[in-house]
């Protein structure tokens, strides 16, 4: 755990608008998967045949793979893709913490102990 990026609130609040847009991508890449293997299901549940997913398919894999390597490359947690609520390992007071966003907040403005999820959290 030596390695692990460790984010200051100015750090994590300087990668917000690059973030909203990638998590408006994961968001969308995943719906796209959800209903594409939805169409899939009922083909083969119908005996019709079609159980390729599509080339929309296989481009939303690709982005959220992509997306979702590139958020654990910024040791960056994605917790909820839906609602755009991510961690980011930081420290506070010396004691190792996560501060906490979701889309839709202006800015990093919150944080709670490792232990503890969204229901932990604290104000800064």
């Amino acid at each position: 755990m030596t390695d692990e990026r460790l984010y200051t609130v100015g750090e994590a609040d300087a990668l917000l608008p690059d973030l909203r847009e990638r998590l408006s991508r994961i968001r969308d890449a995943r719906q796209e998967i959800l209903r594409r293997t939805e169409v899939v299901r009922a083909r083969v549940v119908a005996d019709v045949g079609g159980a390729d997913p599509g080339p929309e398919y296989r481009e939303a894999s690709n982005t959220l793979r992509a997306e979702l390597e590139r958020l654990s490359q910024e040791n960056i947690l994605l917790r909820d893709p839906e609602t755009g609520l991510v961690d980011f390992p930081a420290e506070r007071e010396g004691e190792r913490v996560y501060l906490c966003w979701r889309l839709g907040e202006d800015h990093v403005a919150n944080w709670h102990p490792l232990d503890t999820g969204f229901a932990g959290r604290r104000p800064l």
